[in-house]
């Protein structure tokens, strides 16, 4: 199985992909890029919850985020998940680029956060452009450099935060992608991503709604502060 995605018929690209590639990476690429971009590339839209990668696939081409979220996740031996971190518009996953380069299964679970628009490059360009492109090598070192800073923090957040103080930031976060101060998912789910048990995800929610952070509803949480 290599990347899985979905595209609905229903979907109506009303923008260009060369207009979506010089609003988002016009600032970075060489229009030359930018012109190869646009004739290999494949632009995809990816619905709230599809999964875009499994572990134990193959990868055979590298995402560029155009809009919207995508959560990487981690799974132990039990099958429990851990959230690494969040990929947004102008980012590409390093996993991914790991796994073109080295021919690798993937050892991460990609999910998208939000509906998401992303264009996908075939690995047989990445090298290639790495040589020939000084903007697309940049960009590709900044990517790798981005993803382990961020895995860095979900580290020092599990090593030294308490489970109450990695809930907040989680709610903050997940605020802040969804560009909403109301989050739409269940205790359950919140749990998977932070490793934890729902009883426990349940019991901090409250203490946070005693302190007037967050306003509990049904399958929903509400942002205060």
């Amino acid at each position: 199985m290599f990347f899985t995605y979905f595209c609905y018929s229903n979907f109506t690209f009303h923008t260009s992909m060369i207009e979506l590639l010089q609003e988002q990476f016009g600032h970075l690429f060489e229009e030359e890029l930018l012109q190869e971009i646009d004739n290999i590339g494949v632009l995809k839209e990816i619905k709230e919850g599809e999964m875009l990668m499994d572990i134990g696939n193959y990868v055979t081409a590298m995402p560029l985020l155009i809009s919207g979220a995508i959560k990487v996740l981690r799974e132990d031996e039990d099958g429990d998940e851990l959230l690494l971190y969040f990929l947004e518009r102008g980012h590409t996953c390093a996993m991914t680029l790991s796994c073109c380069l080295g021919h690798k299964k993937s050892e991460i679970r990609a999910v998208a956060e939000t509906d998401t628009q992303l264009i996908m490059i075939p690995v047989q360009k990445m090298e290639e452009w790495t040589s020939k492109y000084k903007s697309w090598r940049n960009f590709v070192f900044n990517s790798y450099q981005n993803r382990l800073d961020e895995m860095l923090d979900t580290i020092d957040s599990i090593a030294f935060l308490n489970m109450d103080e990695r809930l907040w930031k989680y709610l903050q976060e997940k605020a802040r992608i969804a560009n909403s101060t109301v989050i739409n998912n269940t205790h359950q789910e919140i749990a998977y991503d932070l490793h934890t048990s729902r009883v426990v995800v349940s019991r901090l929610l409250k203490s946070l709604e005693n302190q007037g952070k967050i306003k509990l509803q049904r399958n929903a949480i509400e942002i205060l502060k």
